[in-house]
């Protein structure tokens, strides 16, 4: 069975697996689900059969079917050991974690797309105000990640030095979205600095959201 990854072209979540699995050299065909309003495609009975959650990305190789992007990127890093992407050592093994859950566990769930739609379509809020949620939220939890980087890096072009890690794979996508909705970056040169440098990474140019399959 060929490895599938249900995805949509401008899920975060799924941009960072698309990143894993290029970085990794992991052949896999993608699935497009669409979130889109007015498409829904994640909310459909088909989906929901295959997850529950009705979330994007979700992964199956034929031996292990699971969606939640943390716990496939963890899978992947154990199952295929070949161009890892966690440090060997302690304790900068654990300090890319936590770099990697200030990203995935405090700013994305508060600015992904259903909180959007959530803050505008029952709390009937403005553009305005959602913006401003939107950029509180990737400032506040920028800062934290440029101190990490900026602490533990040493050397080296990528968030915690001369090896890409899972690090530079939940900043990206959140570095996309900053820019997307024009979230002021002058308090964090280094996280810019080394998105930038990702991006000239091959891996990391074929997972971006423009060059997804079902981009439009």
């Amino acid at each position: 069975m060929a490895t599938k990854l249900y995805t949509y072209w401008r899920s975060s979540a799924a941009y960072r697996v698309r990143i894993a699995l290029n970085l990794k050299g992991i052949d896999y065909e993608p699935v497009a689900v669409s979130l889109k309003p007015g498409d829904d495609e994640h909310r459909k009975d088909e989906y929901r059969a295959i997850n529950p959650q009705m979330l994007v990305p979700f992964f199956d190789d034929g031996k292990v079917a699971i969606g939640q992007s943390m716990a496939i990127l963890e899978y992947l890093e154990e199952a295929c050991p070949g161009s890892p992407l966690l440090p060997a050592d302690e304790p900068l093994r654990s300090k890319v974690r936590a770099f990697c859950n200030a990203i995935a566990c405090d700013i994305h769930p508060l600015n992904n797309l259903r909180v959007l739609k959530y803050l505008s379509d029952e709390l009937d809020i403005s553009d305005k105000q959602k913006s401003d949620w939107y950029a509180h939220w990737i400032t506040e939890g920028f800062r934290a990640c440029e101190e990490l980087s900026v602490r533990h890096a040493h050397d080296g072009p990528y968030a915690f030095g001369r090896d890409v890690t899972l690090a530079d794979v939940l900043l990206v996508p959140q570095m996309y979205n900053a820019r997307r909705f024009n979230v002021p970056l002058d308090e964090v040169p280094r996280l810019v600095a080394v998105s930038d440098a990702c991006n000239e990474l091959q891996a990391f140019r074929d997972a971006a959201p423009e060059n997804q399959p079902d981009y439009a």
